[in-house]
């Protein structure tokens, strides 16, 4: 049972847990994206350092644009038969377990360790290690990591500015703090190729991608005077262009970017139930719009699931968002 008033764990906590523990499964979100993956791969290639077993489990496969991560190659849906029983599970990026898919097998809680930085986290762990403060899960690893005393070697450092550029949307959004730039200024100095990690984010995209981006922008509704602007993708659209799933992440931000728009969406209308993909200029908290309906994330970043039709979604989430200001 989860306590009323849920207590984060302190960076010594954590610490003492992850040198007791002989062995560990980093866990990532179903739809991976560079923090969930970059911050358990960074804490991962650490533990390993240390001479702990580490294994790595993602639903989803790994995406195409962080397939050049290390030690990606060794992550998977399998989860090992011999596992000790007191094995850590460290769930990177996620709010609770569901986030991690129906492949997960079932944790007893003495064996979760939740690392995140979102609000609505509901702190499912026996150790949760919740910094609403930080700029990504990878920023929250970075304190374990100097607790630990494990130097940051290349890679660790590659995937920790990834967590940071992919949460910083390539340092433009608003959690940029001179913190996080003196940190990324240092993970370069220790190996991390931005130019790189840049380029496989933000711009080595697909021409199906954007011709999918292309089909969405020409489906745009811009709504309450331009305050709002939104769009969909479809299985129809996405078999049109030769697309998929992965070729859909930056089109809410696209939609965004319009001339005097403070939020807009994306309505994911395929493989199932609705996913949408919300962002806001500042002004209204679309973290709270999404969680009137189930879902999570940050002021200006958020996102949810929603079963029912898309036209019943986007009357849902418009009314949500005029409920917190829009």
């Amino acid at each position: 049972m989860i306590d009323e008033k849920p207590v984060v764990a302190t960076t010594d906590e954590v610490v003492a847990e992850l040198r007791k523990r002989p062995a560990f499964v980093m866990v990532s979100h179903v739809k991976p994206d560079g923090d969930t993956l970059g911050a358990g791969l960074a804490l991962g290639i650490a533990l390993k350092k240390l001479g702990k077993r580490v294994h790595y489990f993602q639903q989803d496969a790994v995406p195409r644009n962080l397939r050049f991560l290390p030690d990606t190659e060794f992550v998977s849906r399998d989860v090992p038969a011999d596992l000790p029983a007191d094995t850590l599970w460290v769930f990177g990026d996620m709010s609770d377990t569901a986030r991690a898919g129906e492949f997960l097998p079932k944790l007893a809680r003495e064996n979760i360790l939740d690392i995140d930085h979102h609000l609505g986290n509901s702190h499912f762990g026996a150790l949760n290690y919740v910094l609403p403060h930080e700029c990504s899960t990878g920023t929250c690893v970075v304190h374990l990591l100097r607790g630990l005393k494990v130097d940051i070697d290349k890679d660790i450092a590659t995937c920790l500015l990834t967590t940071i550029m992919t949460d910083t949307g390539g340092f433009m959004h608003s959690n940029t703090t001179p913190e996080v730039l003196t940190l990324s200024a240092e993970l370069m100095h220790l190996g991390a190729n931005k130019e790189q990690i840049t380029e496989e984010i933000f711009a080595n995209k697909r021409l199906a991608a954007l011709k999918l981006l292309g089909r969405a922008l020409n489906e745009a509704q811009a709504e309450h005077d331009g305050r709002y602007i939104w769009s969909f993708v479809d299985e129809a659209m996405l078999a049109e262009c030769g697309a998929d799933g992965e070729d859909t992440e930056e089109i809410v931000n696209h939609l965004r970017s319009v001339e005097g728009v403070e939020v807009s969406a994306l309505f994911k209308d395929y493989d199932g139930d609705i996913r949408v993909s919300l962002r806001s200029s500042g002004r209204v908290n679309v973290q709270a719009a999404a969680s009137r309906l189930g879902g999570g994330g940050h002021f200006r970043a958020s996102g949810l699931t929603f079963v029912g039709s898309l036209p019943d979604a986007v009357r849902a989430v418009d009314e949500a968002l005029v409920a917190e200001g829009l």
